[in-house]
C-alpha cells in the first residue's frame, strides 16, 4: 500500500465505527422524522414527559422500541421551565420512579455530595450521557477507602434552560451502553439549532428563607440559527452561582461535637458551547462541537472525616478545588432509502485542580496545609458508530450493527504523589509492585454490539441483543439481553426484559500505585494492631456483575394511565476495600487490597399514575418502593435511601398564559447501616438513627406575556421541613445531609 494511504491506530478506530453501537440521543433525532410524535401522548408509564411510538406501520430501531421499557421515563424542556432546579440537573431527575439522591457511599463521609441513584444501585452504577456521550469527569477525582469522592457528578454540566429533554433509562433497558450502566443511564439532550434565528436570555434566583442557607443565581444565553441553507449554528453560555451554607449551620444539631460538621458546599459554574451542523447532502449531516466547563467550589468546610483543624476551618467561604471539563465531537448520519448509520469521534478532558489532600490517618481526605496544590487530568477519547439496517426475513425486523472504541488517561500526581505513608519511619514501605514515582494510568477497550427489533405477529415485539467488550486489562465481557413487549388487549399491554451488565474497576482501584494508609482506627479490629495498615490498588480485581430484570403491566384508557413494574438486580463481584490483610510486611504492617465481595440484591417495585381530571388539568403520581439494597453477606444497604418515595404533581393551564403547579414528594424511612466494614465492628447503638419520613411540597405559577417574554415564581420546600446533617455513619447513621428549609424562586426568560 502506497505510505499516503497509511492510517494511525486512532484513524483505524474511527473508520472502524462505521458499524458501532447507538448513542442515544441521535437516534432519537431519527425517530422523529420516522415515527410521528404527537405531543399530546403521554406514556404508559404515567409521566407526562415520556415518548410513545405512535400506532404506525413503521417498525423503530431497537434503542428505539427500548425508550418503551417499563423502567424508562422522559423528562422536557417544559418540565423543567415549571419547575426549574437551583442549580443541578438532579434536583428535578430525583423526582422520576426509581430516582434517589445519595452519598457516593453508605459510610457518609462527603454526605451533602449527593448524586443520581436508580434504583439503589449507587452513583457510581449510573452513567451520565450528554447527547449521547459518556460523561466521566468524576472519574478525575480521588477515590477514598470507603467508595468517597469529593465530587457533585456529572448532572451540573449543562445549563437548565439548554436541556431538550432528559431521558431516564433504569433496568435491562440501560444493559446496552456498557460498562458503567448497571443502575441506568440518564442522557441529558441539549436543543438542537433552529431552522430561524433566534435567541434567549434567562436569569433564575433561588432566595431561601434562612439566611445560613446558600443563595442560587444564574444567568444563561442560548443563539441559534441558519447561516445558509445547509448549515446552522448554535451557541450557548451561562454563568451560575449557588453559595455555601454557612459554616455553623449544623453546629446545634450535630452528633458529635468534636469536629464542625459542615452543611452544604457552594459551587460557582462557567459553562459555553457551540455546535456547527452542515447538511452536506439531503441524507447526511455533520455536527461539529466544542464546550467547555468550570465548576468552582466555595468550601464549607467539609472533609471526608469531618477533622482538619486551624488550616481547613480558614478556608471556609474560598475556592479550595476547580474542575474544568472540554469537549470536542464530530458527529456523522446518514439516512439512506437501505437504513441509517451515525458515526461519531469524541475527546473530553477533565481537570481536577485543588489543595492536596492527606491520604493517611484522621487527615484522609482534609486539605494538606504544606502539601501545595495539584491537578489530575482525565483523557477519554471515544469512537462509535452505528448502522440500523430494515429487514423483512419472514417478519418485519429493524437490525442494528456496531463498535466502540475507548481509550482512557489519568495522570494524578497528588493522589499518586510521593509522601510519608509511614508516620513511624518517614519512609515508604517496600511493598511489591508500588512504585512511588508512577502517577499515570492508562486502559484501552474496544466492543462489538448487535440487537434487533423484530415484530413477531401483530401484537408482540421482542429486541435481543449482545455486546462483546474486550478491555486491555480485564479481557472480555459478553452481556446478552433480551427485551419484549406483547399488547394483551387494546388497553393493556405487558412488557419486560432480563439483562446482564457490568462495569470495570476504577483507574484508582485497579492501580498498583494507588496507597492509602490507615494508623490503625481504620482497620480490622479483629487483627493484631502494629502499626496500622495499607490499602494498594489491585491490578487482578475482576469486573462488577448485574443481572438486571424487570416485568410491568401498562393499562392505558387515554385519559388515565396506570402501570407497575417489578424489578431485580442480582449483583455480585461488588469491588470494595478488603478488610483482611493480603500479607504483612516485615515491620508487622499489613497490607489490603481492593477486592471482589460476595453477592447483593436490589428488587423494588415502580408503580405510575395519571389522570386528566379536565382538559387544563393533569395529575400525575409515581411511587417506589424498595423491597431490598443489600449486600448478602453483611444484609448492609448498598445505598442509604428511602425505602418507599412518592411523587406527585397537579398541572393547572388556567389560561393560555397563566399556569399553576402543585408538587410533593413523601420519602419513607431511610435505615442506617449497622456496621463499620473496615473495622468490621458494629456501630454503636445510640449511632443507628434513622431518617424518619417526610415530605416536600412545591408551589410555582407562570405567566406568558406574550411568545417573547415570560415569568414563573415559586416556593420550593412549602412546609419547611428541614433536616440537618448530624456527621458520618459511625456517628448519626443516615442522618448525613442536609435538607433545605423554605426558598422562593423566580425566573424570567426573554427571547426573540
Amino acid at each position: 500500500m502506497s505510505p499516503r494511504f497509511r492510517l494511525s491506530h486512532f484513524s483505524l478506530a474511527f473508520i472502524a465505527t462505521l458499524c458501532a453501537p447507538a448513542l442515544l440521543a441521535d437516534t432519537l433525532e431519527r425517530e422523529r422524522d420516522t415515527v410521528p410524535i404527537e405531543a399530546t401522548d403521554l406514556p404508559v408509564d404515567g409521566t407526562s414527559q415520556a415518548l410513545e411510538l405512535e400506532e404506525t406501520h413503521v417498525l423503530g430501531t431497537a434503542a428505539e422500541e427500548l425508550k418503551q421499557a417499563p423502567g424508562v421515563s422522559i423528562i422536557t424542556a417544559e418540565d423543567i421551565k415549571k419547575r426549574p432546579p437551583s442549580n443541578d440537573l438532579s434536583d428535578i431527575i430525583r423526582r422520576e420512579p426509581g430516582v434517589n439522591l445519595t452519598g457516593n457511599s453508605s459510610s457518609g463521609s462527603r454526605g451533602n455530595n449527593r448524586q443520581i441513584d436508580l434504583r439503589g444501585m449507587g452513583p457510581e452504577n449510573t452513567l451520565i450521557l450528554i447527547d449521547g456521550k459518556p460523561s466521566t469527569s468524576r472519574n478525575a477525582v480521588r477515590y477514598g477507602w470507603s467508595g468517597d469522592r469529593d465530587t457533585r457528578g456529572e448532572t451540573n454540566w449543562v445549563p437548565a434552560e439548554e436541556v431538550e429533554r432528559i431521558e431516564i433509562l433504569r433496568g435491562p433497558a440501560a444493559a446496552r451502553y456498557g460498562s458503567g450502566a448497571m443502575g441506568g443511564v440518564i442522557n441529558i439532550i441539549t436543543k438542537r439549532p433552529t431552522d430561524q434565528l433566534h435567541g434567549s436570555l434567562t436569569t433564575y434566583i433561588s432566595l431561601p428563607e434562612d439566611d445560613a442557607e446558600g443563595t442560587s443565581k444564574r444567568t444563561n444565553f442560548n443563539l441559534s440559527g441558519p447561516l445558509s441553507d445547509s448549515l446552522a449554528f448554535r451557541v450557548y453560555g451561562g454563568l451560575n452561582k449557588t453559595d455555601a451554607d454557612d459554616a455553623t449551620i449544623n453546629q446545634a444539631q450535630q452528633a458529635n461535637a468534636d469536629g464542625l460538621v459542615a452543611g452544604r458546599e457552594g459551587v460557582r459554574n462557567k459553562d459555553v458551547n457551540g455546535l456547527l451542523s452542515w447538511q452536506f447532502s439531503p441524507e447526511q449531516t455533520l455536527d461539529l462541537e466544542a464546550s467547555y466547563s468550570r465548576q468552582g467550589n466555595i468550601f464549607a468546610g467539609d472533609t471526608m472525616l469531618n477533622g482538619g483543624g486551624a488550616f481547613v476551618d480558614s478556608l471556609v467561604g474560598k475556592e479550595t478545588s476547580v474542575i474544568q471539563r472540554s469537549s470536542f465531537s464530530a458527529t456523522h448520519r446518514g439516512e439512506f432509502d437501505w437504513g441509517s448509520t451515525l458515526a461519531s469521534l469524541s475527546h473530553d478532558l477533565t481537570r481536577n485542580e485543588r489543595l492536596n489532600e492527606g491520604l493517611a490517618g484522621s487527615g484522609e481526605g482534609a486539605p494538606s496545609a504544606n502539601a501545595g496544590r495539584f491537578e489530575s487530568r482525565l483523557r477519554n477519547t471515544r469512537a462509535s458508530a452505528e448502522i440500523n439496517l430494515p429487514l423483512n426475513f419472514g417478519t418485519e425486523q429493524v437490525l442494528t450493527l456496531g463498535s466502540e472504541y475507548l481509550y482512557e488517561s489519568m495522570n494524578d500526581a497528588g493522589s499518586l504523589r510521593s509522601q510519608s505513608y509511614d508516620p513511624g519511619t518517614g519512609g515508604v514501605p517496600n511493598i511489591s509492585g508500588f512504585n512511588r514515582n508512577s502517577s499515570k494510568t492508562t486502559a484501552s477497550s474496544y466492543a462489538l454490539f448487535a440487537e434487533d427489533n423484530i415484530e413477531v405477529g401483530s401484537n408482540t415485539i421482542i429486541t435481543p441483543g449482545l455486546r462483546f467488550d474486550d478491555h486491555q486489562k480485564y479481557g472480555g465481557n459478553w452481556s446478552p439481553s433480551l427485551n419484549a413487549s406483547h399488547q394483551l388487549t387494546d388497553e393493556l399491554s405487558l412488557k419486560g426484559g432480563i439483562a446482564r451488565a457490568y462495569k470495570t474497576p476504577n483507574l484508582y482501584q485497579s492501580n498498583p500505585n494507588y496507597l492509602l494508609y490507615s494508623r490503625g482506627n481504620g482497620c480490622n479490629a479483629g487483627e493484631a494492631n502494629l502499626g496500622g495498615c495499607y490499602l494498594v490498588g489491585n491490578p487482578d480485581l475482576k469486573p462488577e456483575i448485574s443481572v438486571n430484570k424487570e416485568i410491568g403491566l401498562a393499562f392505558d384508557k387515554g385519559s388515565w394511565r396506570t402501570s407497575a413494574t417489578y424489578f431485580r438486580n442480582d449483583y455480585k463481584n461488588k469491588i470494595n476495600a478488603s478488610n483482611t490483610a493480603a500479607f504483612r510486611m516485615s515491620n508487622g504492617r499489613r497490607v489490603l487490597e481492593w477486592e471482589n465481595s460476595g453477592p447483593a440484591l436490589v428488587q423494588g417495585i415502580e408503580g405510575n399514575l395519571f389522570m386528566r381530571l379536565r382538559d387544563d388539568l393533569d395529575w400525575n403520581t409515581n411511587l417506589t418502593y424498595m423491597i431490598d439494597s443489600k449486600d448478602k453477606d453483611t444484609g448492609e444497604p448498598l445505598s442509604i435511601i428511602p425505602k418507599y418515595t412518592l411523587n406527585t404533581t397537579l398541572d393547572w393551564q388556567a389560561t393560555d398564559k397563566l399556569s399553576f403547579q402543585v408538587s410533593g414528594t413523601y420519602y419513607g424511612k431511610q435505615q442506617a447501616p449497622t456496621l463499620n466494614s473496615r473495622s468490621v465492628t458494629s456501630y454503636d447503638r445510640t449511632a443507628q438513627q434513622d431518617v424518619d419520613p417526610y415530605g416536600l411540597v412545591g408551589l410555582s405559577s407562570g405567566y406568558e406575556f406574550n411568545e417573547h417574554l415570560s415569568v414563573r415564581l415559586g416556593i420550593n420546600n412549602l412546609l419547611d421541613k428541614r433536616l440537618y446533617r448530624k456527621g458520618n455513619a459511625e456517628d448519626a447513621g443516615a442522618q448525613t445531609y442536609n435538607e433545605p428549609g423554605r426558598t422562593y424562586f423566580a425566573s424570567v426568560t426573554a427571547s426573540f
